[in-house]
């Protein structure tokens, strides 16, 4: 859901690092700045400033992290009881 207004500091870097991979209209909609690139991008990059994050782009929010959840989705191999190793 879109926030009704435009998010700055932690909110807006989390809600962009949210909605990085569907891309820059897509964060900026999301972050609540709706067709503004230009206001959306000057304060992300504020943000992320304060936050010492050095971050040229959007898609550098996007963490090794999320990519591996994101590519996660095989086996899972357990032991079938917790007594089993």
């Amino acid at each position: 859901m879109a926030s009704a207004k435009p998010l700055h500091g932690t909110e807006l870097v989390d809600c962009a690092r949210a909605n990085a991979k569907q891309g820059i209209e897509t964060a900026a909609y999301q972050c609540g700045y709706g067709d503004d690139l230009n206001t959306f991008a000057r304060e992300l990059r504020q943000a992320c400033e304060t936050m010492n994050l050095q971050v040229k782009e959007l898609s550098e929010l996007i963490t090794d992290q999320d990519l591996i959840l994101e590519l996660g989705t095989g086996e899972i191999i357990a032991p079938q009881t917790a007594s089993e190793l």
